[in-house]
């Protein structure tokens, strides 16, 4: 693809708990051979530690991205194939509020935020940019690109709830990360891919991380109930 023909996905990840869900949906956009633009706030590469003792860095984002993208939502590394040569990627680092994304002249598809901290929600319903990630959501919002949430925490305040209600006035679309069982989960992995299914779906990304509903009771537990992880384009 060329530069002149580029449209990305930008891809938001913020400091809630959840980093397991933003790989998944990474994936699942290269996958479909989505280009990607991926801000990673200062507060997520703590959480992105914490979680998968992987420490994000800046001078080295893609070999942090390939060994993130190949870690299963258990932690084994190796689950999948990681980065791939190919995989159209973009960093930009939080800070950087120069960045390509911070300006609505750049061209994008919209952005998925994932995971979506309240501290985040709090901050893109104000419209206060205090990073790149915030501003790029404002961008998506004016120049009314699909923009998707993906809020992380339980339970919800009111002022968090109002935020929400701000956010879905706007034009974005409020995707709780609340995992469904009618897809036949045997694995902590189903649960993640659901989610991510459920964020490339609002996306309008075409992808085969779950099991969709066909309106028969029992299905999940047939031999075919659950994808097991299986991603777009396998």
């Amino acid at each position: 693809m060329t530069e002149r023909n580029r449209t990305p996905w930008v891809v938001g990840v913020s400091g809630a708990s959840g980093t397991p869900y933003a790989a998944a949906v990474l994936r699942g956009l290269l996958a479909a051979g989505e280009s990607v633009d991926l801000v990673v706030s200062r507060a997520s590469r703590l959480t992105l530690l914490d979680e998968t003792g992987i420490a994000f860095r800046d001078a080295h984002w893609r070999e942090d991205l390939a060994e993130w993208l190949a870690r299963g939502a258990d932690g084994k590394p190796g689950t999948f194939e990681g980065l791939t040569a190919g995989a159209d990627v973009r960093y930009w680092g939080a800070g950087d509020l120069a960045a390509g994304p911070s300006s609505g002249s750049y061209p994008a598809k919209g952005m998925l935020i994932v995971p979506a901290s309240t501290a985040c929600v709090a901050g893109v319903a104000l419209g206060l940019s205090k990073d790149l990630l915030q501003r790029v959501a404002s961008v998506t919002l004016k120049e009314r690109r699909r923009l998707v949430v993906a809020v992380r925490e339980t339970p919800l305040n009111g002022q968090t709830l109002k935020h929400l209600v701000a956010l879905d006035e706007a034009g974005a679309v409020v995707l709780p990360a609340s995992p469904a069982f009618y897809a036949g989960a045997t694995h902590i992995q189903d649960l993640v891919d659901f989610v991510a299914g459920r964020v490339l779906d609002a996306a309008g990304v075409p992808h085969r991380l779950y099991r969709r509903w066909e309106g028969e009771l029992g299905g999940s537990r047939s031999p075919q109930g659950s994808n097991g992880g299986e991603q777009a384009g396998d």
